[in-house]
């Protein structure tokens, strides 16, 4: 087998055709038609992908989500997250995104698109892991182990796409990134068009990091190319 995917999905017809296609791909899948049998079904078994929708019943995808990433780890890999979404759902594709989602798709999609993108989010979170030795830039100093940040010898509380942007440009000091780049680097999403909420995340890193918000010692803007960390 591939990997184990959870399909949640209240519309019975829709999780058995995603269902049929993941495993004629090869992959073990099991079938949830609402967030409490997904959460129930995550914790006892840990599938290595969920694909998640959205409008549930109850329980919503968003909470199904925020619950999931609240999960301990102990030590095993954290669980991808695809959201499958309607069109007019744009503002919950962008919180998802925010709360760690790893892709999305959007209703009507293709079973073989989807299984392709499930292919690729798995390839992506078995790709060789970055260094792990605590990071030293100026005055910002990062534990990727712990994942904890600290800004001139001060603790900062950061959101873990905060901290995930972070580590990424101190990992790069001094390179330039498009915000393409960035959603594709940190929220690991090359197929996303609205790339707003990198904008956002940086306006929030610079408010916990800098000195002056809008004199940005570290967090620097590159007019019309976009972001880099400046020790």
């Amino acid at each position: 087998m591939r990997g184990s995917v959870l399909v949640v999905d209240d519309e019975r017809t829709i999780a058995e055709v995603v269902s049929r296609y993941l495993e004629r791909a090869n992959f073990a899948t099991r079938v949830a038609g609402d967030g409490l049998t997904a959460l129930e079904l995550a914790a006892a078994e840990r599938p290595d992908l969920v694909i998640l929708d959205l409008m549930l019943p109850g329980m919503d995808g968003l909470e199904v989500m925020r619950r999931l990433r609240a999960m301990p780890l102990d030590g095993r890999p954290r669980i991808a997250i695809i959201l499958l979404t309607a069109r007019g759902e744009e503002s919950d594709r962008v919180i998802g995104l925010r709360l760690g989602a790893d892709d999305y798709v959007v209703k009507p999609f293709s079973p073989a698109e989807l299984v392709a993108r499930v292919d690729a989010v798995l390839r992506r979170s078995e790709a060789a892991p970055e260094r792990t030795e605590p990071i030293e830039v100026g005055d910002v100093r990062i534990d990727p182990i712990a994942r904890r940040a600290f800004i001139r010898g001060e603790e900062a509380v950061l959101t873990q796409r905060e901290f995930d942007l972070l580590l990424f440009l101190a990992r790069n000091p001094g390179r330039v990134f498009t915000r393409d780049q960035l959603m594709d680097a940190v929220w690991q999403f090359a197929f996303y068009t609205d790339t707003s909420t990198v904008t956002v995340h940086v306006r929030r890193l610079r408010e916990k990091v800098e000195v002056d918000p809008a004199e940005p010692r570290h967090l620097q803007t590159v007019w019309g190319v976009g972001y880099r960390f400046q020790p």
